[in-house]
């Protein structure tokens, strides 16, 4: 019984480890080193039925607000994402956490249009066209395929991403092995021509 506790305890352990790698690799998937004075962080939004931002959309914006440069010149924040599960935008629930809540007071660009991560990049590229440097920030996975979609869409911008801030070790660790596993399966679906990007 011990060694059954053991070996479950061990394969556990090594469930968690893989999903901080496959995370952690995801995080610096496409990214380079640019350097200037400018920057914009762009916050992609996940499904709000409610009148506050749902706790995936709170952490998507301390996430966005953690990955800012304090030595930056200027910063955009650019929040992404319509009316797609409820009657406010994910934009503006997010816009209305990160200065009222988290007290941020830098610009702040509202896209409220998307209803898909494809679109919210979409939407996003006119506000980044002047800038030095990009990093788009949602959970790893789905920031590194917010990054694979920037260079399909606007090639000539895919030399300007730069990491942001997050990944963190140890950060819902539980949920990653799970993050892992249905990022790679969109990935795999989305390379191989199963549906159209999203």
């Amino acid at each position: 019984m011990r060694k059954r506790t053991r070996l479950s305890a061990i394969g556990l352990v090594l469930v968690l480890l893989w999903g901080e790698w496959e995370n952690w690799r995801a995080s610096r998937r496409l990214v380079g080193s640019a350097t200037g004075g400018s920057e914009a962080v762009v916050v992609l939004g996940y499904r709000n039925a409610g009148t506050r931002a749902n706790i995936m959309n709170r952490w998507r914006v301390r996430a966005g607000l953690r990955s800012i440069d304090p030595h930056a010149v200027s910063t955009r924040l650019v929040l992404c994402g319509g009316a797609c599960a409820g009657p406010h935008t994910e934009a503006a629930l997010m816009a209305r956490y990160a200065t009222a809540t988290r007290g941020y007071r830098g610009e702040v660009v509202l896209e409220d249009q998307s209803r898909t991560t494809w679109e919210n990049i979409g939407f996003a590229l006119p506000h980044l066209k002047d800038i030095d440097r990009i990093k788009i920030v949602s959970l790893p996975l789905h920031a590194a395929k917010g990054r694979r979609y920037l260079a399909q869409q606007c090639p000539e911008l895919a030399s300007r991403l730069v990491r942001g801030a997050e990944y963190r070790f140890g950060e819902w660790i539980a949920a990653k092995p799970l993050m892992a596993v249905h990022g790679r399966w969109q990935d795999a679906r989305d390379r191989h021509g199963d549906r159209p990007a999203r």
